[in-house]
């Protein structure tokens, strides 16, 4: 047996509006938004009394998801270090292809979004650059030159 599909990325954020409209300017769109609590999300999570608000964005192509989660109870858990480098261990980025680079890291300048190192080219294929964004989220932007 194989998996089908990978249905979504999840992150855990503080400031869901911001969260949002940082991604939504990426191009993603929000689906829908909800709230979640219980025991079906105590069990899924393994943490007890559950209450968080959920966001589902999509690409405009449909095939991926992501969702945003902001933690009412229990409280999310900060690692005191909003500004992680690459190289830690765990989820650290997602990777989006882009039509134009530039273009999209103007755009995601007024919702905070920083440049990691510099925009790089590989070889005559790709432009290349890591964005940090909302909650210190490192996001991959990728624009094919072919």
């Amino acid at each position: 047996m194989a998996i089908q599909r990978m249905d979504n990325v999840g992150i855990v954020v503080e400031d869901m509006d911001a969260a949002i409209a940082y991604f939504t300017e990426l191009g993603m769109e929000l689906e829908g938004r909800t709230e979640v609590r219980g025991p079906i999300a105590d069990k899924c999570t393994g943490l007890k009394d559950v209450h968080c608000d959920i966001a589902m964005l999509r690409t405009p192509d449909g095939h991926s998801r992501l969702e945003l989660s902001k933690y009412r109870t229990p409280v999310a858990i900060s690692e005191d270090t909003p500004n992680r480098p690459h190289n830690i261990l765990g989820t650290h980025r997602v990777m989006f292809a882009v039509d134009d680079l530039e273009d999209t890291v103007a755009r995601l300048r007024p919702h905070g979004a920083e440049v990691l190192g510099e925009i790089a080219r590989y070889e005559d294929s790709y432009l290349l650059c890591y964005v940090r964004g909302p909650e210190g989220i490192i996001v991959g932007l990728a624009e094919s030159l072919n």
